[in-house]
């Protein structure tokens, strides 16, 4: 059980780098001149590598997480709501993602109505999501 859930952290960990770093990218397109179409493109193309890399890291993260909650029952019985609001915070986050791929389709089709604050706004949910699924996990506070 060990060796799961040490690369379920890993792959958690990956996976918020990418989520952290990806908003980041929209807020410096945000910030392009309208007439800077190679740095355009170069931030885009960033974004979207990114984005498949970050997807890729998601997959074994939640997949190493449902094994660590059905395989070895953590979780499970009396007491452990938290798992319920961590359950709910992974939900989020996944929300998140899709999110986040759904902007960058917008960039992609040069259809982007947001402002660079409000991607800078944007860019710290992920921070507050992983902040609260970590003292979920280790305070255990219901």
């Amino acid at each position: 059980m060990l060796w799961v859930k040490a690369f379920h952290i890993v792959f958690v960990a990956s996976w918020f780098a990418g989520l952290f770093y990806l908003p980041r990218i929209f807020v410096n397109l945000a910030m392009v001149a309208p007439d800077s179409v190679a740095e355009r493109e170069r931030l885009l193309l960033m974004a979207h590598k990114l984005m498949r890399f970050t997807t890729l890291l998601a997959v074994p993260a939640v997949a190493l997480g449902v094994w660590l909650w059905w395989g070895y029952g953590i979780g499970w019985g009396p007491g452990n709501g938290w798992m319920h609001a961590k359950l709910l915070v992974v939900a989020l986050v996944l929300g998140y993602h899709h999110a986040c791929r759904l902007l960058l389709r917008q960039w992609l089709a040069g259809v982007n109505q947001r402002s660079h604050v409000w991607f800078r706004w944007f860019n710290e949910v992920p921070v507050l999501l992983l902040l609260l699924a970590v003292v979920l996990v280790v305070v255990k506070p219901f």
